[in-house]
């Protein structure tokens, strides 16, 4: 590397991309960086990008992290949620860390583990993505096999699944019994801004127990 990964910065809001980056390259990178950091990484067949979001990127992922928590307990589904975990794939030359992702149906598979090999274990069920001025990854998820993608992008919600390895977008997410999130989910999201975290997720709450 001709740029020690420490002289690196990268600004909120901001993104690097480093080109011709082999899979050890690629592996040291991810050392240097070290697990408590800021930003975010996605590789994509010896491109990297380092991305560091933005306090309003941060708002949005726990608010709707909550949100999507509160639908699993109350639809009894159990769930582990793994963050900002790095997930990569040396065979299919992929790398990402979504801003966040749940095993769902695969759950028990993955309870109580500490690391994940997804040569053996099955990747996120759903992966989460807020887009304020970086892009999500698609052509990533799927060359990992990321059933379903949540696309949060410029106040709307997008849900999509992979279909012979493509996304296509859809109304309903299969996870939750096709509540109408991508309807109900931003006017939420819009009163925790203003009303405060508490009440909105009360009145969430509420709502998902009316529905059911």
């Amino acid at each position: 590397m001709l740029v020690a990964v420490q002289q690196i910065q990268v600004p909120s809001g901001q993104r690097v991309v480093l080109r011709d980056i082999s899979w050890q390259d690629f592996e040291t990178i991810l050392e240097d960086l070290g697990s408590d950091r800021h930003s975010r990484i996605a590789y994509h067949q010896d491109l990297l990008e380092i991305m560091a979001p933005l306090p309003e990127h941060e708002v949005s992922k726990v608010l709707i992290t909550n949100f999507l928590e509160i639908l699993l307990e109350e639809l009894n589904l159990e769930f582990w949620s793994l963050g900002s975990t790095t997930f990569k794939d040396q065979f299919r030359q992929q790398g990402i860390e979504p801003d966040n992702c749940f095993y769902i149906a695969n759950e028990a598979r993955v309870r109580g583990k500490d690391r994940l090999d997804l040569s053996i274990d099955p990747p996120p069920d759903l992966a989460l993505e807020i887009d304020v001025t970086s892009r999500t990854h698609p052509e990533i998820y799927a060359a990992l096999g990321v059933p379903e993608l949540w696309q949060m992008e410029k106040g709307k919600l997008k849900i999509k699944l992979l279909q012979n390895s493509r996304y296509v977008e859809v109304a309903t997410s299969p996870n939750l019994r096709n509540f109408p999130i991508t309807e109900i989910l931003p006017k939420y999201l819009e009163d925790a801004k203003s009303l405060g975290r508490n009440q909105t997720m009360r009145a969430f709450r509420a709502w998902v127990r009316e529905q059911l």
